[in-house]
């Protein structure tokens, strides 16, 4: 998270920086405040690790299941898209139905959330091949 604000705030700090007249003190005053916006920013991350760990405890199907339903979406999307809908398309087609069109989904979001899951999980892996995740 650091390597993506730092970029974007660093024109900021730089003009609140030369403000101060003398070398030394502002080298000074740039140092404590990256220190404390590293800080910051790691508490922050901390926090939200603790959060995730008592949503993740929690019995309530709509506080630690809403990861699980949006993989299970990314699952029937995945199957509508690329099995479900050809098939029945197919059966449309052979048994000469009315209909010809059923619905479609548009699979460039989908893939990106599923590539997204699947990134984090391939994180999670490499955590427990390494042996920092218990």
């Amino acid at each position: 998270m650091w390597q993506l604000l730092f970029p974007a705030i660093t024109p900021i700090i730089n003009k609140i920086l030369d403000l101060i007249p003398n070398e030394n003190e502002r080298a000074r005053a740039r140092e404590q405040l990256e220190g404390d916006l590293k800080k910051a920013i790691n508490q922050a991350a901390a926090d939200q690790r603790e959060i995730n760990k008592i949503e993740a405890a929690s019995s309530s199907v709509f506080v630690a299941g809403w990861r699980p339903a949006l993989g299970w979406c990314c699952v029937l999307g995945c199957f509508w898209a690329f099995i479900g809908q050809p098939f029945m398309l197919w059966i449309v087609q052979a048994f000469e139905l009315p209909f010809k069109t059923l619905p479609d989904i548009h699979t460039d979001y989908l893939l990106e959330l599923v590539l997204a899951m699947l990134g984090l999980s391939g994180v999670r892996m490499v955590e427990k091949i390494k042996g920092v995740a218990k």
